[in-house]
């Protein structure tokens, strides 16, 4: 009982014993064995993660956050990734995370199955980019709609008319709350509506923007792209095609990547606080497993249109 007192950091040892019994657990290459852990005290001190698409950058950034957070708090991180999004996840995934952690964070989970999967379990769940009236759970999020609003006025503040929108993912409600920013703002600023798919990917990106490029009559002076990785498909196609940015066509993306200040010109977007996501997701699943109640079950973080150099008025000429 010393020992494992010891090791597992608990009260009822003294600073000197901890220290021999921990230095010895080290040579031996002794590791607490979490399943046992969770037995015994009801706790295992490891989170679980449920991500799609962990290769977009927008995701990788979440889950770097919730680990941060994790760490901060002594707490560590099970990752499970859905590589096959249109594989239905089997009965397997609630049983390992029921065994092995204290409670899911789940991350962009709306594929067919995930929620009614998670509801099966008896661990506490926060989701992230999910509304908690369509799940049960609580839910963190960012202000997309109202991020999406500063970025159209912000461009009709420049002038422009002719926006056109380059939609995301629409299976996300942060998506489809940017595609209503900018069908409010076409009828409250009286834009020229054009909408094209770019389903946050580059390569949907780049081929909207092939499509805007080759437009003879009426082509847009700007664009705004659901999310920055799309604006970047745009900008090299515009930029293939010989059309200046922003010069002939200003662009405007949503999420405000690292890479989104490297790009050339660097591209004015929507910042959203994506870490402070995993962060808050974090924080808040550790009240829950204390016993606390969330005071909302829906948090949703402000967001901040950056400017920079992928923005100008339209050209008259």
């Amino acid at each position: 009982m010393t020992a494992s007192r010891a090791v597992n950091n608990q009260r009822g040892v003294s600073d000197a014993t901890r220290a021999k019994v921990q230095l010895l657990a080290a040579q031996l290459g002794y590791a607490p064995n979490r399943m046992a852990q969770k037995l015994s005290s009801g706790q295992s001190r490891v989170l679980g993660v449920l991500v799609t698409d962990l290769d977009k950058p927008y995701n990788s950034s979440v889950v770097a956050g919730v680990v941060r957070a994790a760490a901060a708090a002594a707490t560590e991180v099970l990752i499970y990734s859905l590589v096959d999004r249109d594989r239905r996840p089997t009965g397997n995934v609630p049983k390992l995370l029921q065994q092995f952690t204290d409670g899911v964070i789940a991350v962009l989970p709306y594929e067919q199955g995930f929620m009614e999967m998670l509801s099966q379990g008896q661990v506490p769940v926060v989701t992230i980019d999910t509304p908690s009236e369509q799940t049960g759970f609580v839910s963190i999020g960012a202000d997309d709609y109202g991020g999406a609003r500063k970025a159209l006025a912000y461009l009709g503040e420049l002038g422009h008319k002719r926006i056109a929108f380059v939609a995301g993912e629409e299976k996300l409600e942060s998506a489809r709350a940017r595609h209503r920013a900018y069908d409010d703002a076409v009828a409250i600023l009286g834009l020229e509506p054009l909408v094209l798919q770019g389903h946050h990917k580059l390569a949907g990106g780049r081929a909207a923007g092939e499509s805007i490029a080759r437009m003879k009559r009426k082509r847009p002076t700007a664009v705004f792209a659901s999310n920055d990785v799309s604006a970047f498909g745009v900008l090299t196609a515009l930029q293939s095609y010989g059309i200046k940015v922003p010069e002939d066509i200003s662009v405007v993306g949503f999420d405000d990547l690292p890479a989104a200040a490297q790009v050339h010109p660097a591209l004015t977007t929507v910042r959203q606080p994506i870490e402070e996501l995993g962060r808050s997701a974090v924080n808040t699943l550790l009240a829950l497993l204390s016993g606390l109640d969330a005071a909302f079950s829906q948090v949703t973080l402000p967001t901040e249109l950056i400017v920079r150099q992928s923005t100008a008025p339209p050209n008259r000429h």
